[in-house]
């Protein structure tokens, strides 16, 4: 190989681009010492000062540039070349004003890919600045100029940072489809070139909520970085690891934002080490101390000086929050007009806190909504569930918020709008199906196969898995639509409702006569209360918390133990352990309001922390209809819509004992119906059947997934179907039927809201779901489902249809009816 200076060189240009930083280094120091040319001294320099700045050596690197500037014989394009070296290191330090002077001569005097590459790099300078207008043309202008030159990698970079522009400007639908686009050309590259990608990527994932793969990613991308001896990009990776842990685990937040700060200092970046303490800050007021206003000063302070006066705010509003816990006074902060909204739902949160230490409750309540009204405006522009729902962590703390000033308020009407509130923010919009997509199918297809073939770690954990849940959300984010903004009802019509039992002609059902009760159960972050509603009257009621915290603890393994010990010496002692804490929680949850419910049917909302309640097996719901419901608002929706169960379909997935026993008994009583078991239950055929009927029953094995509940799903002939297969029916079922275990379980993620295969259902559009949130033994779910049916083909609701099973069969199982039950 050539050992000449300009050979040498230009091995060390190329091994720096594919971030082989040691052997460049090694090779562009040995063209260093033989060249005799100025101009190509000046070029191997500035190319040996990318490779010191991203191996941790930014002050020599940047005194490499310098000499060369100042040396006779180089060239206007070399100067430009090194002006735009400069650039980039100017930007890492966080000497923006340096940075943007430095880049935009080298822009003026480049042409070419070398002109592209500074209007790459310009576009972070005001991404920082958040001049997105200006970011997104610069980074346009590349994509042109790389595609024409044919340079078909820096292009792909191009285009993932305007996915990153799309990010910062909170439009996380079209950032991820332009870095999932770009990421096969970018990850094909080496490594070190994936993991620069997937760290953009995990700040998607963190800002949509899905902290635990952006935090598995993070992890990732950080040995990676270790690997290659990229210690400023480790350190980026440990900062944004840093910042999604601060939402459930700040001690551990705290602890990477300290090894985060000591690394850039080592660096010589002290504005990425100032941000990093701003995280360590957040980290230690959400863990419970109350650090020293002079520490927020003195960060905030270098966060300004380094042009971050976003991130400068967001400090000093932490500081506030710091102060009310001082009791210190707090001063109006203002926002700068191009805040994100994240920063925005902060401000709100301050004010609201504020507001609250000065018993000020209605201020306090009136700042909450308007930081939720700013989230909701965001949310509107999403379809899918998983994005709608995660996207309610950043709302968490006003909701908590508002709750517990509504709470105060003793009036019932301002707490049953807040629970509304609080249950809408990931309801408000129906989504729009997306068209078929093959590729899309494939990639399902394939996860299918994998899910049979794998054990709950392995598919945790294997990397093709991975790939392909990756991107079939990915898919389903882009092309799941936003449809119509579903309204919120105020407490009065509610009453308006509940006093409009009974539509002209229709025969009435259990309790119709007596009315309906509204249960709206409530959780403010300390205390739980149910403001109970009837045509007449509304009150709180004041629940005990940790007696029912108690009450629940250990409830879904003695559900279990029950369904599996049925003969035997124990099975007496397991049932009436069972019943008498079915007994206690009674007693706490409804026995306050016994007198109200009297022999009325029952609507109820609950909290997330009330999710794994079996409802059907209190007391004082034996016989009795009631639907558990996502949000009252869209049971006064949906009721007026008339319930006409015609056709009924019917599937039993393999390995279920009496399964196609049960579906076949269930299906004798309707005039139409259609019965799929065996090879016949494939996941094509069960969809094309849930789009053809008005009641669809399911049989099969099911598996809950706490991290993402489009993944749940029970097992047919072919594998499993997927709550993202849910998403894709064009016409779901008014009525869902699931005789799966697990799969009327649901997961807590943030806030009010739990999520499961039920509340996939319910998304899609199905009215009601009867499912069971713990173990049911087999032929205890047949019978009770054969005796539902009758009612349901009788064309009963579906909350009664299961009331008049349970006492027909005088069964009383976890089942229950969610959404609009009646």
């Amino acid at each position: 190989m050539g050992n000449s200076a300009r050979e040498l060189y230009e091995r060390g240009l190329a091994a720096s681009n594919a971030q082989r930083y040691a052997e460049a280094r090694r090779l562009l120091v040995r063209a260093e010492t033989a060249v005799d040319d100025a101009d190509l001294r000046a070029r191997i320099a500035g190319t040996l000062a990318y490779v010191l700045a991203q191996t941790g050596e930014p002050a020599r690197a940047e005194a490499l540039c310098r000499d060369a500037l100042e040396q006779d014989g180089v060239s206007v394009e070399t100067r430009a070349i090194l002006a735009g070296q400069l650039g980039v290191l100017f930007t890492r330090a966080g000497r923006l004003d340096e940075a943007e002077t430095m880049l935009s001569r080298a822009i003026d005097g480049l042409e070419g890919t070398a002109q592209a590459n500074c209007l790459l790099n310009r576009s972070l300078v005001h991404m920082h600045r958040r001049a997105f207008d200006a970011s997104t043309a610069d980074l346009e202008r590349a994509v042109e100029i790389y595609e024409n030159a044919g340079a078909a990698d820096a292009a792909a970079e191009a285009r993932h940072n305007l996915g990153y522009t799309a990010l910062l400007r909170g439009d996380l639908v079209s950032a991820l489809d332009l870095m999932a686009q770009s990421r096969p050309v970018i990850a094909a590259s080496s490594p070190v070139g994936a993991a620069m990608s997937d760290l953009d990527r995990a700040e998607v994932l963190r800002d949509a909520g899905l902290v635990d793969e952006a935090e598995r990613l993070l992890e990732s991308v950080a040995t990676t970085f270790g690997a290659a001896r990229m210690r400023h990009a480790r350190a980026e990776a440990e900062y944004q690891l840093a910042r999604s842990l601060l939402r459930h685990d700040p001690k551990r937040a705290r602890r990477v934002a300290k090894t985060a700060a000591r690394r850039f200092r080592a660096l010589g970046a002290e504005s990425w080490a100032a941000r990093s303490d701003a995280i360590r800050l957040d980290a230690e007021l959400a863990a419970g101390a109350t650090p020293p206003a002079a520490e927020f000063a003195a960060t905030a302070g270098d966060l300004k000086r380094a042009g971050f006066p976003n991130e400068a705010t967001a400090v000093h509003l932490s500081d506030a929050l710091a102060a009310v816990r001082r009791g210190d006074p707090v001063r109006a902060i203002r926002l700068p007009a191009d805040a994100a909204t994240p920063l925005r739902l902060r401000a709100a949160e301050v004010r609201a806190v504020r507001a609250r230490s000065r018993s000020r409750h209605t201020e306090s309540r009136r700042h909450a909504a308007e930081g939720l009204d700013v989230l909701s405006d965001w949310q509107r522009s999403f379809g899918v569930l998983d994005l709608q729902a995660s996207l309610a962590m950043h709302g968490t703390s006003l909701v908590f918020a508002g709750l517990a000033a509504a709470g105060r308020s003793g009036d019932p009407e301002v707490l049953f709008d807040w629970s509304e509130r609080a249950r809408h923010l990931s309801q408000q919009v129906a989504p729009v199906r997306p068209p078929h997509d093959s590729e899309h199918a494939a990639d399902l297809g394939e996860l299918r196969m994998l899910r049979a073939d794998l054990t709950g770690q392995e598919w945790a954990t294997h990397p093709r898995v991975r790939q392909l849940r990756d991107r079939v959300r990915e898919h389903q984010w882009t092309a799941t639509g936003a449809g119509d903004t579903r309204p919120r009802i105020a407490l009065t019509a509610l009453q308006g409702e509940l006093g409009r039992e009974r539509r002209d002609g229709a025969q009435p059902e259990f309790g119709e006569d007596a009315g309906t009760a509204a249960l709206s159960f409530v959780f403010t972050g300390d205390a739980m209360s149910c403001v109970a509603t009837t045509a007449a009257d509304s009150t709180i009621v004041t629940l005990d918390r940790p007696a029912i915290a108690a009450a629940a603890d250990g409830l879904r393994a003695d559900l279990d133990v029950s369904a599996s010990i049925r003969s035997g010496p124990m099975a007496a002692i397991v049932a009436r352990a069972l019943a008498e804490r079915m007994q206690r929680l009674d007693d706490l949850l409804l026995g306050p309001i016994r007198a109200i419910i009297g022999g009325r049917r029952v609507v109820l909302t609950t909290p997330g922390i009330l999710a794994g309640i079996p409802w059907a097996m209190l007391p004082t719901m034996a016989g009795r209809p009631f639907t558990v419901a996502t949000s009252m608002s869209r049971w006064a929706q949906e009721r007026h819509t008339p319930r006409t169960l015609r056709t009924a379909g019917f599937a039993a997935g393999p390995r279920v004992l009496r399964g196609v026993d049960e579906v076949r008994t269930a299906a004798s009583v309707w005039r139409e119906a259609t019965v799929l078991t065996g090879d016949d239950a494939r996941v094509d055929a069960v969809t094309a059947l849930a789009a053809d009927v008005d009641a669809l029953h399911i049989a099969a094995h099911g598996r809950h997934a706490a991290d993402n509940p489009l993944f749940a799903g029970f097992e047919l002939a072919d594998g499993s179907l997927f709550g993202y297969d849910v998403d894709l029916i064009p016409r779901v079922p008014d009525t869902v039927v699931l005789s799966a275990c697990e799969l009327g379980r649901s997961s807590v993620r943030w806030g009010e809201e739990a999520l499961g295969m039920t509340r996939v259902w319910l998304h899609a559009g199905t009215r009601s779901v009867i499912a069971a949130p713990a173990l049911v033994p087999d032929d205890v779910a047949g019978e009770l489902l054969g005796a539902l049916h009758t009612g349901l083909s009788a064309g009963r609701s579906p909350s009664a249809a299961l009331a008049a099973a349970s006492v027909q069969t005088g069964l009383h199982t976890p089942f229950q009816c969610h959404g609009t039950g009646f």
